[in-house]
């Protein structure tokens, strides 16, 4: 078994028509062995802006912190807020520096520039090879089942509450074909002037 796919888990996010959305399953394990259903893979790093780091648990919190103690710095010395492209720059640049001995992290970064409001979605390897795509990005042990949902299920400028709708559908039909994600999900919806958290109750087994 990879030491990425160890503890479980998995992520996506989606492009919509003036919003974003990132969603994650609430598994947490030890291989086989499920020891959380509520564990957190999803950090908000600023109003509109949110990181999602699949992998190994320790590595998450680590990388968690360090990020979120560079983009503070990054804010007090430029004084202005960090666009999601800036962020997504700068941890990749975090992950290359430890390339011989990586954190075992995939991330996935999604957000709202705070001036022009537009969407940005990127996904990275555990190196910082970032992919910013238009429609989605994946990570997590049940990546290729999400790829085929969606690709299914995507279309171009989704509002909200359809962006909502592709997100949650194609999150459970993935980590329901896969036995170390799922147990419940969480989506974010991220839009110009407001933030939406809704919990998706899924089958438990």
């Amino acid at each position: 078994m990879s030491i990425l796919a160890y503890n479980g888990g998995c992520v996506v996010a989606m492009r919509g028509k003036d919003c974003v959305a990132i969603a994650t399953d609430h598994r947490f394990g030890v291989q086989g062995q499920t020891i959380d259903t509520n564990f957190q893979k999803v950090f908000q790093i600023n109003p509109q802006m949110f990181l999602g780091l699949v992998g190994l648990q320790t590595d998450i919190l680590t990388v968690k912190d360090r990020l979120a103690f560079r983009k503070n710095l990054y804010e007090v010395r430029e004084n202005r807020e960090m666009t999601p492209e800036r962020f997504a720059a700068m941890l990749s640049s975090f992950l290359y520096e430890r390339r011989f001995g990586p954190y075992f992290v995939e991330p996935v970064v999604a957000g709202l520039d705070p001036k022009t409001s537009k969407p940005f979605i990127c996904n990275m390897d555990l190196i910082g090879c970032p992919n910013a795509p238009d429609d989605f990005v994946v990570a997590g042990t049940c990546a290729e089942q999400l790829y085929g949902m969606c690709e299914t299920l995507w279309k171009p400028d989704l509002e909200p509450e359809q962006l909502f709708e592709v997100i949650a559908q194609s999150m459970i039909n993935a980590f329901d074909r896969d036995a170390i994600s799922g147990w419940g999900a969480t989506v974010y919806i991220i839009e110009k002037d407001k933030i939406t958290v809704k919990t998706l109750k899924t089958r438990m087994d």
